[in-house]
């Protein structure tokens, strides 16, 4: 007995798409959503124990950003891929490559494999504000990705979302293991100013383009529905840790003493350096609010009431 498919899921299972940054925040949320849709999924990663259960739903193939110069595995990472979301990043230097090979260059490559090897659609995570005279590193490399991806021949989708949070990344959890100390310290004056958005939300977000973009190149917003700065968001994760406490504002030039002399010590298991601390005095606003966000039907949530709720 002949078995028929509707034709909207054969056109899903006779495609595949590139994940990068399947266990970050983001990919870990979107992956299951993706694997849920009935699309083919090939992750590119270093440790695939990291991907759970999942693990076994998807492809694999081995590598990270710092191996897309090997052409080898570029061209296994992409034999029959359809569409490519770019979500893994660094924020810190991994010697002896640097942010901008991390960010930047490893961009490049995978953007000229997946033209190559004739993949439809690019999706890539910016970040808002990026751009080529911001003071840190990290968001120069990302303008340069940004304006590489925007230049391809390929269909895009570039997304620009503000501080993304979840209730088990780094940055959620270093600042509740900050609240066991008397005050929250925060670099500088903790006055830059962020419209934080779950990783949920993102996720949907991305979802829910693939299904509703159309040819040619699109370009998102994301920011969450308020406004905070770097010291009052700190200061809410101490609240809903239960352990409230004022936040200390340390100097930078202290916090650039400080960090470097632990790098120095400890190498790359420093809890945190100074290219992740100066990224905290970069305000991430939109001046677009929640508007691209709703228009790919998400209505974000606030940071508190997804902090406040299980995991």
């Amino acid at each position: 007995m002949r078995t028929f498919l509707p034709c909207r899921l054969v056109s899903r299972l006779s495609r595949v798409i590139l994940l990068t940054g399947a266990t970050g925040s983001i990919g870990s949320r979107l992956l299951p959503r993706l694997l849920e849709e009935g699309h083919q999924v090939r992750c590119l990663v270093r440790e695939p124990r990291k991907l759970g259960d999942r693990r076994v739903d998807v492809q694999i193939t081995m590598g990270d950003l710092r191996e897309l110069s090997d052409p080898y595995m570029l061209r296994q990472a992409m034999r029959g891929v359809d569409t490519v979301i770019h979500l893994a990043a660094s924020i810190r230097d991994q010697p002896p490559y640097r942010v901008e090979e991390l960010n930047g260059l490893a961009t490049v490559r995978l953007l000229e494999a997946a033209e190559r090897n004739g993949v439809g659609r690019f999706v890539f995570f910016s970040a808002l504000n990026a751009s080529a005279v911001q003071r840190t590193r990290f968001f120069r490399a990302k303008w340069v990705a940004e304006r590489a991806v925007a230049e391809s021949t390929l269909d895009s989708t570039i997304f620009r979302p503000s501080i993304v949070f979840d209730h088990s990344d780094p940055w959620v959890t270093l600042l509740r293991r900050f609240s066991f100390l008397p005050a929250i310290p925060v670099s500088g004056n903790g006055k830059s100013r962020y419209q934080p958005i779950w990783a949920d939300d993102v996720a949907r977000a991305v979802m829910n383009s693939l299904e509703g973009d159309g040819p040619g190149d699109h370009l998102y917003e994301l920011a969450g529905p308020e406004t905070m700065t770097y010291a009052e968001m700190a200061e809410l994760v101490g609240v809903l840790s239960g352990r409230p406490r004022p936040v200390v504002r340390v100097p930078l030039q202290i916090v650039h003493l400080g960090l470097s002399a632990l790098h120095r010590l400890v190498g790359d298991s420093a809890f945190a350096t100074w290219q992740e601390a100066e990224l905290m005095r970069v305000s991430m606003v939109s001046q677009r609010g929640t508007a691209d966000l709703e228009r790919l039907g998400v209505e974000p949530l606030p940071m508190e009431r997804v902090l406040s709720s299980p995991a």
